[in-house]
């Protein structure tokens, strides 16, 4: 099964990898392919989009129809595709930076919007491709290198920011718990709306070491004995949805 999903749905070309060993967005892509594979969906009819960081290489590592975009904006090229052809399967995979904070602005309007879209956040706390800045999504307290005596500001909650301004999927996974965020980033893609499944991932690099949280292995453990997977959302459609849909068709008429 594994050989076999490389071989469909990895550029082998592109290998090795660029992330370092024991990163856990290895493991989100596999969820990624596999998740296609269960949908039984054609490659020529995904188009994946990404921005900057160390995520966003997965758009060069999976063949199918690829953007590799610039920083914070890939829900903003991922818009674009949708709109100009509604039939394709549009997903977004972005790291916790990359979408929370550049591209927070994005990820707030395709979310009221409810656009067509999947989010796979690849959220390891931290801006690792960069030297390990510390994100909107970094514990408070934790240690980065722009935060050398600790964070002092509260994280993000990504998934419950982009139920809040209208997401109609919304789900939280981690690296670890592969069968659930397998089956979550599969609803997502099956969703008809916005959907973003936040991805829990491990950067044993530059967020593990600088706060002692030990190898890949104990980040993994962590997330085993302290994170508990959660679909917010499985379908949401409150009373504005159902009038701006009655209003478009109006307008269309």
């Amino acid at each position: 099964m594994a050989s076999n999903i490389i071989k469909k749905y990895i550029r082998e070309g592109t290998l090795p990898h660029i992330w370092c060993s024991g990163c856990g967005h290895g493991i989100i892509m596999r969820n990624l392919a596999v998740a296609i594979e269960n949908l039984g969906i054609d490659r020529d009819k995904v188009c994946l989009v990404s921005g900057i960081g160390c995520s966003s290489r997965i758009a060069g590592y999976m063949d199918f129809n690829t953007l590799h975009t610039t920083h914070g904006r890939a829900v903003a090229f991922a818009t674009g595709v949708k709109v100009a052809n509604p039939e394709m399967t549009v997903i977004v995979a972005a790291g916790d930076g990359d979408i929370s904070a550049i591209g927070g602005n994005h990820l707030i309007h395709a979310a009221r919007r409810n656009i067509d879209l999947t989010v796979i956040v690849m959220n390891n706390d931290i801006y690792g491709m960069t030297g390990g800045q510390f994100s909107p999504t970094t514990p408070m307290g934790d240690l980065a290198t722009t935060a050398p005596y600790g964070n002092i500001d509260r994280p993000f909650d990504i998934a419950k920011l982009s139920v809040g301004a209208g997401a109609t999927y919304a789900a939280k996974g981690s690296a670890f718990h592969v069968r659930d965020t397998t089956k979550f980033i599969q609803e997502g893609i099956a969703h008809k709306g916005f959907a973003i499944i936040d991805c829990i991932s491990s950067c044993p690099t530059y967020y593990g070491r600088k706060n002692k949280k030990g190898g890949p292995v104990e980040m993994l453990q962590w997330q085993k004995d302290n994170f508990v997977p959660e679909r917010l959302l499985e379908r949401l459609e409150p009373e504005w949805i159902k009038e701006y849909d009655k209003t478009i068709k109006e307008l269309r008429k």
